[in-house]
């Protein structure tokens, strides 16, 4: 979100710039800006939009311009209309009615797809009225319309008010607006049911740090001691620690990407302290939703993996875990290297989950699974394990394995081809006999270049095969050592080089 002119809301108006997605320039309190709002919204604005739509599609924007401006069409409007058919354009995977509304650049680059706005719009059935606090372009409010509440629509910025009006209308044509110009820390709460907030997280023109926005994140949780019910939008990157007891946590992916994440406080949480959400897409916004504890910490716990070490390259014969004896002694957490050792027991060590169930660890077996960044972020692997009958490979390490596949919204699931310490040498002489289409790599756990690594995998790329196999090389850790596995997706075609570490 951005801040405009301080502490009142996020206003949109990228560094000051309100007008920016409307005519190019201007600030948001220009002059012209209310002007251009309402011819934008008249049938020859329509047309004029429409037209720039067809000019930016035929690649003929400068001529087309010219030729409207020659007819009589003010040079500014001009300018308004083809932004705003760029931006229509771009915000199409985001709204599906986005040809009939209006952006800025910052405004539509921050606001909340429809998507996630609707999904958590559901939190809010029931409630007589409802306050949007920093409404920005209305990514949110359109979703509560939608929804049937009465509304209480605030924000700083007066363009991005009028925005968020217009497009909230779009989608819900009869919907109860109260639209007011101020700073949300000046509002009276009282005939309020419950609250949204968005506050801003950039400041001139830059990212603030994780946690912290304008309002603070403490102002808007102290939001509880007017209203009870209260849903704060935060960064994904957000401490969780800064969030008070008895707050949900929820993170919100859509695919592999993961977007935002939302709080709850206790008159909307809906029972689990965290929550991972997945938007599917599709015409009627399906979601998947895991909730649950979140794991414990493996240092915390004692939870290095035990047993018997996996060995030089074994293949895919993964145990069953059991209970083990062995303790280890901590890490730096997924992605990081742990420093535990391996126990005298047999099967796999088991961390302890606050609702008494385990988090096992133990051999790679015949499938693996990448479990979605949303699931990671709400420390909902084990959870994702338990209802998966699957186990970790390592205690620092997201990935889980099973012995039969289960195909499942919450993560990626591919086929393990071969399991075996990690060594360049090796898996470059156990990939190129094997014909392969596309190959990717994907590191967890371990440090090394991505393109390098690649290079000496298959030194160029006349060594893959069309039609051949799409191979993943997962390149992380297993009982504090570097391995690697090689896997075919089960989901999805051939990969291309990445690096998501």
């Amino acid at each position: 979100m951005v801040e405009v002119g301080g502490a009142g809301g996020r206003g949109k108006g990228a560094e000051g710039k309100g007008a920016e997605g409307l005519a190019g320039a201007g600030g948001s309190g220009s002059a012209d800006l209310p002007r251009l709002l309402d011819a934008l919204l008249t049938p020859d604005g329509a047309r004029l939009i429409a037209r720039a739509a067809e000019a930016l599609a035929a690649g003929d924007e400068l001529g087309v311009g010219a030729r409207l401006r020659a007819a009589g069409a003010p040079p500014e409007l001009v300018a308004a209309a083809f932004t705003q058919a760029e931006l229509r354009h771009r915000a199409m995977a985001a709204f599906g009615r986005a040809g009939e509304m209006l952006f800025t650049r910052a405004g539509l680059e921050q606001s909340t797809a429809e998507a996630a706005a609707r999904h958590r719009a559901a939190r809010f059935a029931g409630f007589g009225r409802v306050a949007d606090l920093c409404t920005g372009i209305g990514g949110d409010l359109l979703a509560l319309a939608a929804a049937g509440p009465g509304l209480l629509a605030i924000d700083r910025d007066p363009a991005h008010l009028r925005i968020a009006v217009h497009n909230a209308r779009v989608y819900a044509p009869e919907a109860r607006i109260d639209a007011r110009c101020a700073d949300v820390r000046d509002v009276d709460l009282a005939e309020v049911d419950a609250v949204f907030v968005d506050p801003a997280r950039r400041a001139d023109g830059r990212r603030l740090a994780a946690g912290a926005c304008e309002p603070p994140l403490a102002w808007c949780f102290a939001l509880t001691e007017r209203v009870a019910a209260v849903a704060v939008k935060a960064a994904p990157g957000l401490p969780t620690e800064l969030v008070p007891p008895g707050w949900e946590i929820e993170f919100v992916a859509e695919g592999r990407d993961l977007k935002e994440a939302a709080l709850f406080s206790p008159a909307l949480a809906a029972g689990a302290p965290r929550r991972a959400t997945v938007l599917l897409g599709g015409a009627e916004d399906a979601v998947a939703t895991l909730a649950g504890y979140p794991d414990p910490d493996p240092a915390s716990r004692g939870g290095a993996a035990a047993g018997p070490g996996a060995g030089g390259g074994r293949g895919v014969q993964g145990r069953r875990p059991g209970r083990a004896r062995g303790r280890g002694d901590g890490g730096r957490g997924d992605g990081g290297r742990g420093d535990g050792g391996s126990g005298d027991g047999g099967g796999a060590a088991e961390a302890q989950a606050p609702g008494g169930s385990a988090r096992p660890v133990g051999e790679p077996a015949a499938y693996l699974y990448d479990p979605s960044p949303a699931v990671t972020r709400a420390g909902l692997v084990g959870e994702l394990g338990r209802r998966l009958d699957a186990w970790q490979i390592d205690p620092w390490i997201a990935f889980l394995t099973s012995d039969r596949p289960v195909e499942t919204p919450f993560a990626r699931l591919l086929r393990v081809e071969a399991s075996l310490p990690f060594d360049v040498r090796r898996l470059a002489a156990l990939l190129r006999p094997m014909g392969i289409g596309a190959l990717e790599l994907r590191r967890r756990g371990l440090a090394g270049d991505v393109d390098t690594l690649r290079r000496r995998l298959l030194p160029a790329r006349r060594d893959l095969v069309p039609g051949g196999p799409a191979i993943t090389v997962i390149m992380t850790r297993h009982r504090d050592r570097p391995w690697a596995l090689v896997c075919v997706a089960q989901d999805g075609g051939p990969g291309e080089v990445t690096d998501p570490a």
